[in-house]
């Protein structure tokens, strides 16, 4: 209940935020400092959240489930007021001062709530004020070097390697003591592995002593070694009360001293545990060794000798077959065929997960082979793995739930939004945590510097799973375990959190409207409405909505409650287009279709000025008009509307600033000094066709990724952008020797993409110039002849070429360059492209450099694979590339996540 709580105050701190932003001033008739009381208010009770989210009692359970509701209601009546203010435009002084006087008093009644919260929070922590570590619950457990902390001695199934692994690194020669840290999410099989390497034969061999310490969560120190001291006596009250901690760890080291010993610390959950005991394990200069188990990055990482831990990967469907046989018949294959096909799929069902596995193992065993339940069960494999043994494996997993700071808490409950096993792009997933409001600014920074550090955090305690990583080290792809999904779902239902569909997604097409989602933009299978309350003027008038989905419809519950505005018409017919939007949406992404082009024009209605709280306007590639209404939209943060110009402000717009606008994706700009004075921090900048304006350019100081096609810009314009980090062309006409005026007027320039956009037989790059360049894309069919070498390009990473059809060589000093990675030859190259690109690999492994790789049509090939299969990856791409203006337009058909994908952070 604290989670939905302090979800509900972020999202209304943002809100009291946006009502107060200097250019509503001329729009809205409120009380300023009535309101920043309110924010203050609201801003302590974050804080408190925060500060006792780790002990909060039934009782302030219960407060903190009313004051999510108090919250939510408070948002709604400050969204009632600006959209009915906001559609009012009489000028009527009588008109303002009666408006004034019922937002105030609403107000009034909404700080008279909060206070009455904060004096009862407030009030019940000075009650329950106790020494919290008194309080703490001790869970802990110690073994000796003769017993195992489980009965369990079924042979392991499936870490054979990790296992002959960390058996590896305990035994080399290093005499000093050394940690090797085993890191993985909970139930992937951290302590198994540990255990066998306890029970090894070499490490028994090898350490005259071997302890086990299970830390957990909570733990006393005292306690665990006071159990480890006395665990063989029968009676040990009187003893155990007479050491405190330090006699006890006084103790423990002089029982170690002088000994090869190997200790083992599992299940550890923060540095200060290693700290709480270190002390006590002399470095002996023998080879004694620590072993930590571990689900946090972040305690893994500092422990380890130069930060190196082991990573505990999933399990592969054979070895997921495996485990599961040895856990349902006791040996590792199934002895009946009747079964196979079944088990097989449930095996795989679990994803890898050994808890997983082993609890559906559990209760497959029970079944005496009938094969009905186990398709049952088949059918059901994430709600049986979590409901069965007591909810054991939930369990498990809820500690690192439990453990989650609350501010990620949020963030980690959306993620039951996402299909299972859907690979997440980290671009979308932070646009949808901005979208809806799960973000707070700190320290100065934007939400989505702060969305990545969620993100990144949320990896590193293994609740959220990195599919692809980028080069530069950032997330590109995510996902969610199937089993950890499910763990989101139950919680979000047990922390009543209260939904609402802030990010909507509209699909515009004529064909099977009915069928279509208008909240998700997904099928919906069958016909579903409900009743919306639609703002006509100063009206509301009842309607029912679109087709809701299933999914949908079961999540946000409150659809009924919200106020709802008509936005788009279609130019052609307006039936086409009945989405309603609510008036607190945050995040909007309509996308056309290419079999719908004659319907994609739209009317944008001056309702749209009514969404008030929107952050992100993504209108793909529908032809809209004009757009002026995102002047009075100043919380927005990402504007993409690809097929129409971005707007120039109107008369009482004059002083608008959007101070928040990042990213701009437009088929026109117009960079004169009236828009680029109220953009000051403008980062990503992407124009289709035509960029116009004065010398107003070098104003765009923050700038750091440009994407222009067909420009009518000089290069002596660009060079002026000094903070690009990124510069795309595409379709432009420049001459290779003007390559210099790029080369040397970009120092920070690290990505540049080149398609199509320069004309001329040879380029000879200069010494001294693309100093910080890590990625270089080159399309250019009519290129002969590249004179570049190793010193040109001094910190080049990966070099892609395309369309190369007569390029004669790539020179074979590239090569030597120190930090290139790889090289990629795509799209129709020559093949003498690629045949020097063969003898660069070929002449890097005779000087011993084995890193670089080379791939030709997206395959790592050899000498051998190349001019053997050459003809096959030719034939491979006949129809995906058979012109050069196809491949120009794949690559400028897509989303703004591909736009704005570096190429350096592709995967190879």
């Amino acid at each position: 209940m604290a989670v939905a709580a302090y979800a509900s105050l972020v999202s209304l701190s943002d809100v009291l935020d946006n009502v107060q932003h200097p250019s509503r001033r001329h729009r809205l008739h409120l009380d300023k400092e009535q309101i920043g009381g309110l924010q203050q208010k609201v801003q302590f009770l974050q804080d408190f959240l925060e500060l006792h989210s780790q002990r909060i009692s039934p009782e302030m359970e219960d407060l903190a489930r009313q004051l999510a509701v108090v919250a939510d209601e408070a948002d709604d009546i400050i969204d009632f007021h600006v959209v009915n203010q906001l559609c009012e435009r009489s000028q009527d002084k009588t008109h303002h001062m009666a408006a004034l006087s019922s937002f105030r008093q609403d107000i009034d009644k909404i700080i008279k709530e909060i206070d009455s919260f904060k004096e009862k929070l407030t009030m019940q922590v000075k009650e329950e004020r106790v020494d919290f570590q008194e309080q703490q619950p001790i869970v802990s457990l110690s073994v000796g070097s003769t017993a195992l902390p489980s009965s369990d001695k079924n042979r392991m199934v499936g870490f054979d390697e990790p296992l002959l692994q960390v058996v590896d690194e305990l035994t080399r020669d290093e005499s000093n003591l050394q940690v090797l840290p085993i890191v993985g999410m909970g139930g992937i099989g951290k302590t198994t592995l540990a255990q066998n390497v306890f029970d090894h034969p070499y490490i028994v061999n090898r350490f005259d002593i071997r302890i086990w310490f299970t830390i957990s969560q909570q733990y006393s120190v005292q306690e665990i070694l006071q159990k480890y001291f006395f665990k063989d006596k029968k009676d040990k009250t009187s003893s155990t009360d007479q050491l405190g901690v330090a006699e006890l760890g006084v103790r423990l080291h002089k029982l170690l001293c002088g000994e090869r010993y190997l200790i083992i610390m599992d299940d550890v959950w923060s540095i200060k545990a290693w700290e709480d005991f270190m002390l006590y394990f002399p470095n002996n200069g023998n080879g004694s060794r620590i072993l930590v188990t571990t689900r946090l990055l972040d305690v893994a990482r500092p422990l380890g000798f130069d930060n190196h831990y082991i990573s505990v990967k999933f399990l592969d469907e054979d070895k997921s077959w495996e485990l599961l046989c040895e856990k349902v018949f006791a040996q590792k294959s199934c002895p009946y065929i009747k079964l196979e096909e079944i088990g097989r799929n449930i095996a795989r069902c679990c994803r890898g997960l050994p808890l997983a596995i082993v609890v559906i193992g559990g209760l497959l065993a029970k079944f005496n082979n009938a094969r009905e339940r186990w398709e049952f069960v088949a059918e059901n494999v994430t709600s049986f793995v979590n409901s069965g043994d007591d909810d054991y494996c939930f369990k498990i997993l809820s500690l690192s739930y439990n453990s989650l700071p609350i501010h990620l808490k949020p963030c980690f409950l959306h993620m039951r939004i996402f299909p299972e096993g859907k690979e997440i792009r980290a671009t979308k997933l932070i646009k949808l945590w901005i979208g809806e409001g799960f973000l707070k600014p700190v320290g100065g920074k934007s939400l989505e510097e702060a969305a990545k550090e969620y993100l990144k955090n949320l990896a590193d305690r293994n609740l959220i799973l990195i599919r692809k990583w980028t080069r530069t080290g950032k997330i590109k792809i995510c996902s969610v375990h199937d089993i950890i999904r499910e763990l989101c779902i139950r919680e979000s239902e047990r922390e009543h959190l209260i939904f609402v569909p802030k990010a909507q997604k509209i699909p515009i097409s004529i064909l099977r409207e009915d069928h279509v989602c208008f909240l998700c933009g997904h099928s919906s299978n069958r016909q579903n409405k409900i009743p919306l309350q639609v703002v006509v003027g100063l009206q509301s008038t009842t309607v029912a909505s679109p087709s809701v989905c299933k999914a949908c419809n079961n999540i946000y519950q409150n659809l009924n409650k919200l106020r709802w505005v008509k936005v788009f018409k279609s130019v052609h017919d307006e039936s086409h287009v009945t989405s309603p939007l609510h008036t607190k949406l945050r995040y909007l992404k309509v996308k056309g279709y290419e079999e719908t082009k004659e319907n994609r024009k739209l009317i944008i209605l001056g309702t749209i000025s009514l969404l008030w709280n929107l952050r992100i306007l993504d209108l793909h590639y529908i032809d809209s008009t004009s757009l002026s209404e995102v002047w009075e939209m100043p919380k927005l943060r990402h504007f993409n509307v690809y097929n129409s110009s971005f707007p120039n402000p109107v008369e009482g717009q004059d002083s608008t600033i959007l101070e928040n606008l990042s990213t701009i994706c437009v088929r026109d700009f117009c960079c004169s000094k009236e828009i680029v004075n109220r953009l000051p921090n403008l980062q990503k900048l992407s124009v289709q066709w035509s960029f116009s304006g004065d010398d107003s350019l070098v104003q765009l100081n923050k700038l750091e990724s440009l994407r222009l096609h067909i420009t009518c810009l000089k290069l002596e314009d660009i060079a002026l952008l000094t903070s690009l980090t990124k510069l795309s062309l595409y379709d432009c006409d420049f001459l290779w020797k003007e390559m210099t005026i790029i080369g040397s007027s970009l120092p920070n320039l690290e990505v540049l993409e080149l398609y199509i956009a320069f004309n001329g037989r040879e380029w000879s790059p200069i010494e001294g110039e693309f100093l910080r360049l890590k990625v270089l894309v080159i399309a250019s069919p009519n290129l002969e002849q590249w004179g570049a070498e190793d010193i040109h390009f001094p910190n080049l990473h990966r070099l892609y070429l395309q369309l190369m059809r007569k390029l004669t060589e790539i020179p074979l000093s590239i090569g030597d360059i120190n930090t290139l990675q790889s090289i990629h030859l795509n799209y129709e190259c020559s093949w003498s492209a690629v045949k020097s690109a063969i003898e660069i690999l070929e002449d890097q492994k005779e000087k011993e450099n084995e890193s670089l790789q080379v791939y030709v049509n997206g395959k790592q090939v050899d000498k051998e694979q190349v001019f053997s299969d050459y003809d096959v990856f030719l034939d491979s791409d006949e129809e995906q590339v058979s012109v050069v203006s196809d491949q120009v337009q794949v690559l400028l058909d897509s989303d703004e996540e591909q736009v704005f994908s570096n190429s350096d952070d592709e995967q190879s």
